[in-house]
């Protein structure tokens, strides 16, 4: 099978459910009336695959989405579902409480009419991408593709603003997860399929981005936040790997895919996706 489509399997993991408890009631007032109902806390709403589920082998992690709920304060509506393509947002039951037997995209936007969200995360595009490893042409597959994800992200944006014009909203990329193959001895062709990935996410990650800012929503750059795009020349002393690069031995401790070839993030994973969202956020 060629490189290219190695990546294009892979990534297609990268794609079940959370749910917020309510808040405690109020103790009652030391003279004994009622206490005075609690403000009801802004909504961080949460929309798309797997990262944002906070899937982990053997279970889950709190997602980067709790985390950034947490930090800015705000209840969070997790409608994303384990799996999910960019097509499965306006045509697949979303997950979760708060789902209503709605699709992502219509529970998200009734969402949205309340008025009450301060913040929508959108993480997609992974799984959209699996088709392509079976084809003859997976790289022309794989652009296709990846022009199929700008529609339909597009679509979702356009509902997502005609519900609230002026709501902040941040999409996401991933880390590079596929430098991890460096060290992985599962790909005989690791150091090459590694550098072929960091050309391969800069192109989707400017692809993505630019559909995001033409509807007036802020983009996390995860791969950058994450290491991905770091000299393969500039290596560190890692104490299971011996000297690698520096973007890889990241990879290895934000990831599980360097010991346990799976794509999805650790806790520290999790933490770092966080922040690059609050940070784009602001």
């Amino acid at each position: 099978m060629p490189r290219f489509a190695l990546v294009v399997a892979l990534l297609a993991a990268l794609a079940a459910c959370t749910s917020t408890p309510s808040p405690p009631a109020s103790p009652p007032a030391p003279d004994g009336s009622a206490p005075a109902p609690a403000q009801e806390k802004k909504i961080h709403l949460s929309i798309g695959d797997s990262y944002a589920t906070g899937f982990a082998p053997g279970g889950k992690n709190t997602s980067f989405a709790q985390i950034v709920a947490d930090t800015a304060g705000l209840r969070l509506v997790n409608l994303a579902c384990d799996g999910a393509t960019s097509a499965d947002l306006a045509t697949r039951t979303a997950c979760g409480p708060d789902a209503g037997g709605k699709t992502q995209l219509d529970a998200a936007t009734e969402t949205l009419k309340g008025g009450d969200v301060d913040l929508v995360t959108i993480v997609i595009g992974g799984n959209d991408l699996t088709p392509c490893a079976i084809v003859q042409d997976p790289v022309e597959c794989a652009t296709r593709t990846v022009a199929g994800i700008q529609t339909n992200v597009a679509g979702v944006l356009t509902e997502l603003r005609v519900a609230a014009p002026d709501v902040k909203i941040v999409g996401l990329t991933y880390p590079d997860v596929f430098l991890g193959a460096w060290v992985n001895p599962s790909f005989p062709n690791g150091k090459n399929l590694a550098r072929l990935s960091v050309t391969m996410f800069q192109d989707f990650n400017s692809r993505i981005a630019a559909q995001y800012g033409k509807f007036g929503a802020r983009f996390a750059d995860v791969t950058t936040a994450t290491g991905g795009y770091g000299a393969l020349t500039e290596l560190t002393p890692d104490p299971k790997y011996g000297r690698i690069p520096g973007s890889v031995a990241r990879v290895c401790s934000l990831t599980y895919f360097c010991d346990r070839t799976d794509v999805h993030p650790t806790p520290a994973g999790h933490q770092a996706i966080a922040e690059a969202v609050t940070a784009a956020s602001r």
